[in-house]
């Protein structure tokens, strides 16, 4: 019989248990679950886990409790540069953006670049430009606001320091989404606003296929959450296939292997989810928590936030 699986994550790092409200539980949780219900629809009907990622990451775009798209953070200017890829494990085809702006769903057009084939990365006014040819929509800067984010760069401009996603709390503000199809085919996906208050248009890992994304057939799909420098400089995704493919390795033992030690001794937190052929999901992270949710054929959407 034909499976599917399917995971996504909200970001790692957390506020801690005993500041969580119920009402922010509830919100986050209803986020999450309507994320997974998105690429679910997807996979049950016998869609491609592409598609599968990219909805499910739209999904989160659109909430303003995530850091991508409508919850973006803003920028050093008071503007929003986000970061979007994705990844098709059968093909090896990838679409990534970065520096874009008002493009809703960045991941769209991560997905859009992926399908054209001429190129893997695009960036700054030509991404948008590109967005525009495809007719994907535009909006202006206040849609991406929200009082929370204003709140966050206004304290952040007083220090002149580029900021976690934060307000009270220490999150790593990223989103992303695994998916295997039941064609045995695996995607990833990955969206960010990144740093409150960053500075010289600062890039982070999301839309570097293989540092905070990959997918390969042959050994797993992986989106990551933290921060950017250390998954760019530790090539984190793609560490972790390689550890499968040469070592022979499970996919939880290569992701722990990467986030528990390697990144720890470096430094580095956050965390990843993660799918292999076979439809294992690893759910792995250094921080407080990982906001994540997942599912498989037959099963009920789960949900978690700590360990």
């Amino acid at each position: 019989m034909k499976q599917f699986a399917l995971a996504i994550h909200g970001g790692a790092g957390t506020l801690l248990p005993e500041e969580i409200t119920p009402e922010k539980q509830q919100a986050i949780d209803e986020g999450l679950r309507a994320a997974v219900s998105a690429g679910e629809a997807i996979l049950k009907n016998g869609g491609n886990a592409v598609e599968a990622v990219k909805m499910a990451v739209i999904s989160l775009e659109n909430c303003p409790l995530f850091n991508a798209g409508k919850g973006a953070v803003l920028d050093h200017e008071g503007s929003f540069e986000l970061e979007a890829s994705i990844m098709c494990g059968e093909t090896g085809e990838a679409g990534a953006v970065a520096g874009v702006r008002n493009v809703k769903n960045p991941v769209a057009l991560a997905e859009e670049v992926l399908k054209d084939g001429r190129f893997v990365m695009l960036h700054g006014e030509g991404a948008k430009d590109f967005a525009t040819e495809k007719g994907l929509e535009l909006v202006e800067d206040e849609y991406f606001l929200t009082a929370g984010r204003q709140k966050q760069w206004e304290a952040a401009r007083e220090t002149g320091e580029m900021l976690v996603d934060h307000d009270g709390e220490r999150k790593f503000g990223t989103v992303g989404a695994v998916a295997l199809d039941m064609d045995g085919n695996l995607a990833a996906a990955t969206s960010t606003g990144g740093l409150v208050n960053k500075q010289y248009s600062r890039l982070g890992d999301s839309a570097v296929i293989g540092a905070g994304t990959y997918a390969d057939n042959d050994t797993c799909a992986i989106s990551c959450t933290g921060y950017g420098e250390y998954f760019l400089r530790n090539v984190v995704a793609f560490d972790i296939a390689a550890r499968m493919d040469y070592g022979a390795k499970s996919l939880e033992k290569s992701a722990q292997e990467v986030v528990m030690k390697k990144l720890v001794e470096r430094g580095g937190e956050g965390g990843i989810i993660g799918l292999d052929g076979e439809g294992n999901i690893a759910l792995v992270f250094n921080s407080a928590g990982m906001y994540r949710a997942w599912v498989k054929s037959g099963g009920e959407i789960q949900t978690a936030i700590f360990e």
